[in-house]
């Protein structure tokens, strides 16, 4: 058996749920866990200010608890409600933003994040709080653009490599791409900046396969041993 990761994108958009599942194509394959990509439609159309992230941590729970899977991630590079999906099921849960910054310190010492708005810093500020890692932070640059303009393949892409290439030089060595929206722009960004970009569908999807399958091995090896 596979297995089944769910990605919960919080938000509504349909452009936002599509770019993180193709984001996360390159990791289907024969034998490894299903990742299947869903959004809450009833949810906001992007998360950008906390009583949006506080107002999805309730569906997110439900789906959590209703829903068969042997991992769950949170499709929002703020992490919303991943404390409560944690206590809702015993199945792991990844959060984007903590993968992508694992990713970025598993590649560098420190790193930079493009955000999505400027009022994102704050939720991405308790995160970095909450890992202890505040002070890897090279710097924090946001877009200020509305998600259907950042999903766009083409119109915010010179923008992501500008600001990829500003936080390279200060200094940042990895960077991670503050929203989901930014999915389809990673080479370019890469391309700008001269160093590892970090997009975080891929990082929780990697982390969360790595946990699925090291799940099915422990589970051979101890009915091996009985």
């Amino acid at each position: 058996m596979s297995g089944r990761i769910l990605i919960i994108n919080p938000n509504s958009s349909l452009s936002c749920t599509d770019g993180i599942g193709e984001a996360v194509a390159g990791f289907r394959a024969p034998g490894l866990p299903e990742l299947e990509v869903i959004r809450i439609a009833e949810g906001p159309p992007a998360i950008t200010n906390w009583r949006e992230w506080f107002s999805v941590a309730e569906p997110i729970c439900r789906i959590v608890e209703t829903h068969t899977a042997d991992a769950f991630i949170i499709g929002c590079v703020s992490d919303p409600g991943y404390d409560a999906a944690r206590a809702a099921t015993a199945k792991p849960v990844f959060g984007m933003l903590r993968s992508a910054i694992t990713a970025a310190m598993n590649r560098s010492e420190n790193f930079g994040v493009i955000g999505f708005t400027d009022a994102s810093r704050e939720r991405h500020a308790k995160v970095l709080q909450a890992l202890g890692v505040e002070q890897r932070l090279a710097a924090w640059i946001p877009l200020n653009l509305e998600m259907e303009v950042l999903t766009d393949p083409v119109a915010p892409r010179a923008r992501i490599a500008a600001t990829a290439k500003e936080l390279a030089a200060r200094g940042a060595k990895s960077i991670i791409l503050g929203c989901a929206g930014m999915a389809k722009h990673r080479a370019a960004a890469e391309d700008a900046a001269g160093v590892p970009v970090i997009e975080p569908a891929q990082a929780a999807a990697a982390a969360a396969i790595a946990a699925v399958l090291a799940g099915r091995e422990m589970v051979k090896v101890a009915r091996a041993a009985e």
